[in-house]
C-alpha cells in the first residue's frame, strides 16, 4: 500500500466564522475530526451550542436588515458570485485534496466535485440576473405584478458525502436571492468548509452575510432548526434526521427543503445496451465509495439477460480499484467514518444471509486499516430482503431478477424511497411509460446521474420534501409578493352609505 499522503498547511484547529471572525465556542468545547485512511484525529474542531448559533443568527440578521446585500441589483451580487467562482477554480486542486483528505472520496471524483461547486455559483450568478417575474393585466383596469424579496436567514445544513459540493449547491441561490445564511457543515468533514470564509472575503462578501457554526446535529444543528430568527431550513441528509427537522420546523411554520435518503432502482431491460448498462451502473453504485443518495444501489434486470448481467458485473467490481484515496489510480476510497464503517459492513454482514455474494464481502486485502470495503455484489435479492429496502450508503448493490414489465414496476416502488430511478431500455415507448409510473422525483433514462442544473432536483415519498435546482431554489430562497395595481376608479359595494330607517 502507498505511504499514505497527509496535505501540507493543515489547520491547527477550525473555528466558527460569525460577523466576519474566526470564532471560538463561547463555551470552549471542542470534538476531533479523523481522516478516514489513518483513523487518527488530524484537528479539533469547534463544537457549536445554542449560544454560538444565537451569534451566528444574530450576525446574520444585522446583514440583512442593515447591510447592502439583500439590495443590491442582481448584477451586483452575480459579480461577487462570479468572484466566488473564480476562485474556486484557482484552488481547486488544493480543495479536492483536503475534500479527499477529509471524506476518503478518490482524488479524481473529489476534482469534479470543487469544478462543480464553481458551476453551481456561475449558474445561480446566470439565473438570478436573468429572472423574470408575473406580470398580469387587466386591460384599462388593473395591473398585478409579482414582486420577490429574499426572506431572510436562511439555515443549511450539509452533509459529509461530497460536502463542499452540496454547501455550494444551498449557498449559491441563497446568496444569489439576497439572503444571508448560517451554514452547519456535517461534524465528520468540517475540513473544506473552512475555506469558504476566505474564499467569500476576498471576493467582496460583507461581513455577516456568511456565518457558519460547526457542531453536532442534536447541538448547532438542532438549535439553527428551533431558532426564531431563522425561517427556512435546507436539509441534505438521511430520512429520521429529516423528520426529526420537519417536527421541529412545524412548530414555527418554517420553510423546509429537505433531501432526504434514497434506495434508487436501476431497471435492466432485456433489450438494453447490454455494455452500457454495466458501465452505468457499476459507476452509479461504486462512484463517490457508493456514499451517494442517488445511488442505484437496486439492480433489477429482466430474467432473459439476468445470468450474463450477474456474471459480468460481478466481474468488473471485483477488477475495480480499491486504495489510498490520494492515488489517482483509485476508484473506490475510504468511507468517511469509523462509524460508517462499522453501518456498512454490517449490513455486507447481514447481506451473506439475504443474498447470493458475487463480489467483495469484507475489507479488501493489502488494506489492513482504514475504513476500506471491497465493492460487494449480492444476487438474488428478494424484495423482502433488508439490503433491499434499507440505505447503505456504501459500495454495496443488490441485483434481483425480474420477468415483465409490471413486475419490474413494482419491484421499482416496493420501498419507502423515491428519490431517483434509472431505466436501461432501447424501447423509448417502454422507458417513457415506465419513467412516468416509477415512484421517484428524478429518472434518467440510458443514463447514469447526469445533472441539468435547471432542472428540479428532490425526491418523494421517505426521500425528501420540496424540490430545488433552477429558479425552484430562487422560489424556495424568496417570498412572492402580489402586487395590484388600479388604473382606474374601482367598482366597491359602499356598505354604510345608506343611513338607518331611510329605505
Amino acid at each position: 500500500m502507498a505511504e499514505h499522503h497527509v496535505p501540507e498547511d493543515l489547520p491547527s484547529k477550525i473555528q466558527h466564522y460569525i460577523g466576519g471572525e474566526l470564532v471560538d465556542s463561547v463555551s470552549g468545547k471542542t470534538f476531533d475530526v479523523l481522516d478516514p485512511v489513518s483513523n487518527q484525529t488530524y484537528v479539533t474542531a469547534a463544537a457549536g451550542q445554542a449560544e454560538d448559533v444565537d451569534r451566528a443568527v444574530a450576525a446574520a440578521r444585522r446583514a440583512f436588515t442593515e447591510g447592502p446585500w439583500p439590495g443590491l441589483l442582481p448584477r451586483a451580487r452575480a459579480r461577487v458570485l462570479n468572484k466566488i467562482a473564480d476562485a474556486v477554480e484557482a484552488q481547486d486542486k488544493r480543495l479536492a485534496e483536503l475534500e479527499t483528505f477529509d471524506t476518503g472520496l478518490p482524488i479524481t471524483q473529489a476534482l469534479g466535485q470543487a469544478q462543480r461547486a464553481a458551476e453551481n455559483f456561475r449558474f445561480f450568478a446566470d439565473l438570478v440576473v436573468a429572472q423574470a417575474d408575473d406580470t398580469y393585466r387587466v386591460p384599462g383596469r388593473q395591473v398585478n405584478y409579482v414582486h420577490r424579496k429574499p426572506i431572510g436567514v436562511a439555515g443549511l445544513i450539509t452533509p459529509w458525502n461530497t460536502p463542499f459540493m452540496l454547501e455550494s449547491w444551498k449557498l449559491a441561490p441563497a446568496l444569489a436571492s439576497g439572503c444571508t445564511v448560517v451554514l452547519k457543515p456535517a461534524e465528520f468533514t468540517p475540513l473544506s468548509a473552512s475555506l469558504w470564509a476566505g474564499i467569500f472575503r476576498d471576493a467582496g462578501l460583507p461581513d455577516g452575510v456568511f456565518n457558519l457554526v460547526n457542531g453536532f446535529g442534536e447541538e448547532a444543528g438542532d438549535a439553527l432548526v428551533k431558532h426564531p430568527g431563522v425561517p427556512l431550513i435546507s436539509f441534505t441528509g438521511e430520512t429520521t434526521t429529516g423528520q426529526l427537522i420537519y417536527r421541529n420546523c412545524a412548530a414555527s411554520l418554517k420553510g423546509m427543503s429537505m433531501e432526504l435518503g434514497g434506495k434508487s432502482p436501476a431497471v435492466v431491460f432485456a433489450d438494453a445496451d447490454l455494455e452500457a448498462a454495466i458501465d452505468s451502473t457499476l459507476f452509479g453504485v461504486f462512484s463517490l465509495n457508493g456514499e451517494r443518495c442517488t445511488a442505484g444501489s437496486r439492480i433489477l434486470v429482466e430474467r432473459a439477460i439476468y445470468d450474463e448481467f450477474c456474471q459480468r458485473y460481478a466481474d468488473r467490481a471485483r477488477n475495480i480499484v480499491v486504495g489510498d484515496p490520494h492515488d489517482p489510480a483509485t476508484e473506490v476510497g475510504a468511507l468517511v467514518h469509523p462509524e460508517h464503517y462499522e453501518k456498512v459492513m454490517g449490513y455486507v454482514e447481514l447481506g451473506k444471509s439475504e443474498g447470493r455474494l458475487l463480489a467483495g464481502g469484507g475489507r479488501p486485502s493489502g488494506l489492513d486499516t482504514g475504513n476500506y470495503v471491497a465493492p460487494t455484489v449480492f444476487a438474488d435479492v428478494p424484495p423482502t430482503a433488508r439490503i433491499f429496502q434499507e440505505e447503505i450508503f456504501g459500495p454495496v448493490v443488490a441485483i434481483t431478477p425480474f420477468d415483465s414489465d409490471a413486475e419490474a414496476l413494482a419491484l421499482a416502488n416496493d420501498v419507502k424511497y423515491g428519490l431517483a430511478a434509472y431505466i436501461w431500455t432501447s424501447d423509448l415507448t417502454r422507458g417513457h411509460t415506465f419513467a412516468q409510473s416509477v415512484e421517484a422525483g428524478m429518472v434518467w433514462l440510458n443514463s447514469h446521474n447526469v445533472r441539468d442544473l435547471r432542472t428540479p432536483f428532490g425526491g418523494v415519498k421517505a426521500s425528501g420534501l420540496g424540490h430545488e435546482g433552477g429558479y425552484r431554489s430562487l422560489d424556495f430562497y424568496t417570498d412572492q409578493q402580489a402586487i395590484h395595481v388600479s388604473l382606474g376608479p374601482v367598482h366597491t359595494a359602499r356598505f354604510g352609505s345608506v343611513q338607518k330607517g331611510q329605505s
